[in-house]
């Protein structure tokens, strides 16, 4: 008897382990997916800022999380030096990461999110309570790596969370990260740079090519905020496209900075709500490469 009970516990034991090994190696194969994804993100806009002290990660639904990288993230102030990164987490195409915020004190939230070259298709929610939905966002990016999405979203009140969903396929995987509070700043003067965008017209604003970086602001008096951003670089080539809806422009305006390398890049702005819903917008330079010539050609044809 006492032999049996003996090779029983052996037997759980040994399938505990081989249990937990399977989880520690799936886990290395996400941090090693997650390295690829952010290593080397050529981003002039990234490499221009320093890293900045973030406030402490919030509770993640996922049980595992990636550590902490060393590459750099997000845009901030010159004057500001980040010490440490926040986790990424890999998000699989067809799954779902949430980030839960019960703090009153989290007043708005940054999301970043990036691939290994291929594209981002994802879509982004603020949840408020049960069924409450204040902000929605549809993102699709054509390369994920060059043209990153980085935008900071408003969360007066609390608890919120904000979902991350990864409505691409599963072979193309995003890692994205959140960070709190300490987020990314507007340069320009939004008073002095915006212009009134009615309801159902749209706006064009075309960069030169040293512009490597816009950053665009959107608001409303109170009321609704549908809007529809894109990226063109040619005609009708959409290289990033948002859909964003807020249920309040004024509490929670939209704050963005997309990346613009080569030439050509033109952002366009589409009030998507009706007339009697106009919003104020501003699209303003967000880094300048002064090494980059005006009079450089465009060299194109076979190699």
């Amino acid at each position: 008897m006492r032999t049996a009970v003996r090779v029983l516990a052996c037997v759980v034991l040994y399938t505990h382990a081989r249990r937990v090994q399977k989880a520690i190696d799936d886990l290395e194969k996400d941090r090693a997916i997650a390295s690829l994804l952010f290593a080397g993100n050529p981003s002039p806009t990234l490499a221009h800022y320093n890293n900045v002290l973030r406030s402490p990660s919030p509770k993640m639904q996922a049980l595992d999380q990636i550590p902490t990288l060393g590459e750099e993230l997000g845009l901030s102030s010159p004057s500001s030096v980040r010490t440490s990164d926040p986790p990424r987490i890999l998000v699989q195409g067809g799954t779902l990461k949430t980030w839960s915020y019960a703090s009153p004190a989290v007043d708005r939230v940054q999301v970043y999110l990036t691939t290994e070259g291929r594209p981002l298709d994802a879509d982004i929610e603020l949840w408020q309570g049960p069924d409450n939905t204040p902000t929605k966002m549809r993102v699709y990016s054509e390369d994920g790596n060059v043209r990153p999405f980085n935008v900071v979203i408003e969360t007066p009140a609390a608890p919120n969370t904000v979902a991350v969903r990864n409505i691409g396929q599963i072979e193309f995987p995003l890692a994205a990260s959140l960070i709190a509070n300490d987020v990314d700043e507007p340069l320009s003067d939004f008073v002095a740079t915006s212009m009134t965008v009615q309801g159902g017209s749209l706006k064009t604003f075309p960069f030169n090519p040293n512009v490597q970086a816009v950053e665009i602001m959107l608001k409303t008096d109170g009321r609704p905020l549908n809007a529809r951003i894109e990226l063109l670089q040619g005609p009708n080539n959409n290289k990033q496209v948002i859909e964003l809806y807020c249920d309040d422009g004024l509490s929670r305006p939209f704050f963005g900075v997309i990346e613009t390398p080569g030439n050509g890049n033109v952002v366009r702005i589409v009030n998507t709500a009706p007339i009697e819903f106009p919003m104020t917008a501003s699209v303003q330079p967000h880094f300048i490469d002064e090494g980059v010539s005006m009079l450089d050609p465009v060299i194109g044809g076979d190699a």
